[in-house]
């Protein structure tokens, strides 16, 4: 079985297409795990849908199934469109629901998210406040110094309230965001549904803007546009390279 690596603002995934929906949380930990596998924050399987593009599979690195990741949407959509299983503009099946994509020049590729749910309003813990915000998963924003993390904490609110944590700034008209992300375990490069979550918070807050500026820890420019209820969030895709796994069954 060939797996294909694909890297979205930071985030890596291994990516595959198949025929048959099955359970594949155990090819998912071992290939993904960066010492004894080919590595990678999440592994994607696409299947067939009767009325969409295709459907998706998305694993954590944990081997644990997630129902959605934006920065993992723009990859299996690239990845889709290099393999001749859509064209430019898609619609695909997700655990959060469908998610409409489309690629521009320079492999950008665009993802309509979800609309957002407000899950917690804002109060206080560990001396930061907080909203919970589900963007297709549950996320944890808190707005602070810039370049601010702290693991330990990220850690403690993951487990405590079972989502990912994210610290954002919004200083001279971009938004730096550090995510925790449930799965992965730590701290990662990107994580799209939490810049988007952090940039819907910002939004909440008064601040309007025909589009946010979102910079990540790999520091790639991302763009993402709030209107009302939908959430537009584009960014720049790298397909990496190809694995050949011996002895799987996919």
């Amino acid at each position: 079985m060939v797996l294909q690596k694909y890297c979205a603002s930071g985030n890596d995934f291994l990516i595959f297409h198949s025929f048959k929906k099955e359970d594949r949380s155990t090819v998912a930990k071992e290939m993904c795990n960066r010492h004894y596998g080919f590595g990678a924050d999440g592994l994607i399987a696409l299947i067939p849908h009767p009325e969409l593009d295709f459907e998706w599979q998305f694993y954590n690195s944990d081997g644990s199934e997630a129902s959605m990741c934006g920065n993992g949407t723009r990859a299996a959509a690239l990845y889709a469109y290099d393999n001749r299983l859509a064209g430019k503009t898609q619609s695909f099946l997700t655990g959060a629901g469908i998610i409409k994509t489309e690629i521009s020049e320079d492999c950008l590729v665009e993802t309509e998210l979800t609309p957002p749910e407000i899950v917690m309003g804002e109060f206080e813990e560990n001396g930061f406040f907080w909203k919970l915000i589900n963007t297709g998963v549950p996320h944890l924003v808190s707005r602070c110094a810039k370049g601010f993390f702290d693991l330990e904490m990220a850690s403690q609110m993951r487990h405590k309230h079972n989502a990912n944590v994210n610290f954002y700034s919004f200083e001279d008209d971009i938004v730096n965001v550090r995510t925790f992300e449930r799965g992965v375990e730590n701290e990662t490069l990107a994580c799209g549904t939490g810049m988007a979550a952090c940039a819907y918070d910002l939004t909440l807050g008064g601040i309007k803007r025909e589009s946010f500026l979102i910079k990540p820890k790999s520091n790639e420019n991302i763009t993402i546009k709030v209107d009302e209820r939908q959430i537009l969030f584009k960014g720049a895709v790298k397909r990496v390279g190809s694995c050949l796994a011996h002895g799987l069954t996919f």
